[in-house]
């Protein structure tokens, strides 16, 4: 049932149906009103792997020459729960490091006939490096559980902070800007599309920087076009809503949505039924709260086009002038600028 490859090939051919999805590695959290899916989905440590210079439990580690067993780790306190299993702090006894370990249920996946789903999931992520990108370790399974090895992110997840912030700053949500804008930069350019960037998908690592962290709704997609609809409510571009093709260029609606929801605490159009939500996408009806600056309401207005190839570009958010004035991104792009 569960034969699985790390290759990348042929992902246009897994569409979700009917996915609910599995858990981030935090702990469940409660939604607004819009916050509801499109489809049916459902302390720092000294060693954690995201802090510089942590040795990494990659395909070149000890543990590869060997069969991975849950006995090779120490297994901490929960991290989340979800529909199709846990996720804890685990410790590789090995190498002392420090990961979140996801346990899944088989019984549960293949009654959801997710399994397909969960595959592609893991393609997608085992092959993406980059500072702003969840690492995926590793992973291994028994007869009853698949266990998924990933970056364990001491931070938690962007929702709850911002949630017990209610808004971020000018300086903190360009800094995520930022970051977010070159980790999709990466993505593009090895032709996956994330599809659903919100603040419960994104988790905050060792020094704060955003890590994106569930890649549940991605596709490899070499043509970079699809027609699935997918995403959350509250983040899906025009596109999408209206049946139409659409291309990486979805990411870019999402991170401007990303980016209000952030300076102003609730998602642009954020309304309490699903057909308003949708009238006020499909209309780009967007109003900005006095709180947010001219520089963010020029930003997020360049990115909230009806048109897709209107939206900026990745490489224009980093180089907008709000981004510049604002960012404090302490980790360096690995994606190189365009103009070097």
């Amino acid at each position: 049932m569960f034969h699985f490859s790390t290759n990348m090939q042929n992902k246009e051919n897994y569409e979700p149906r009917g996915f609910q999805r599995p858990f981030a590695t935090s702990s469940s959290v409660v939604a607004g009103p819009q916050r509801v899916p499109v489809k049916s989905r459902t302390e720092t440590d000294k060693t954690a792997v995201t802090g510089p210079g942590r040795e990494g439990i990659g395909s070149s580690s000890s543990l590869a020459s060997k069969k991975i067993t849950i006995d090779d780790f120490d297994i901490g306190r929960p991290l989340g729960k979800g529909k199709f299993g846990n996720v804890y702090l685990a410790r590789v006894k090995k190498l002392q490091a420090i990961v979140a370990l996801k346990v899944l249920f088989k019984s549960q996946m293949e009654k959801e006939n997710v399994e397909h789903q969960l595959r592609r999931e893991i393609e997608i992520q085992a092959h993406l490096k980059h500072p702003n990108i969840l690492r995926f370790y590793n992973y291994f399974h028994d007869r009853k559980r698949v266990f998924l090895v990933l970056e364990y992110a001491p931070r938690g997840e962007m929702y709850k902070e911002l949630q017990r912030c209610g808004r971020f700053d000018d300086q903190r949500t360009a800094t995520y800007m930022e970051e977010i804008s070159d980790a999709l930069m990466y993505c593009h350019e090895k032709k996956v599309i994330h599809r659903d960037i919100k603040p419960e998908n994104l988790l905050l690592g060792y020094r704060g920087e955003l890590k994106i962290a569930d890649f549940g709704w991605s596709v490899h997609a070499p043509s970079l076009r699809r027609h699935t609809l997918c995403g959350t409510l509250d983040y899906l571009p025009p596109e999408m809503i209206e049946g139409k093709s659409h291309n990486e260029k979805v990411d870019l609606w999402c991170i401007g949505v990303l980016c209000f929801e952030c300076l102003a605490g609730r998602p642009p159009f954020e309304t309490e039924s699903h057909s308003e939500t949708y009238k006020k996408i499909t209309k780009v009806d967007l109003k900005f709260p006095r709180i947010i600056s001219d520089g963010a309401q020029d930003l997020i207005s360049k990115l909230l086009r009806y048109n897709p190839s209107d939206r900026l570009s990745l490489q224009s958010v980093i180089d907008h002038p709000w981004v510049r004035a604002n960012s404090h991104r302490l980790l360096p792009p690995t994606y190189p600028s365009k103009k070097s």
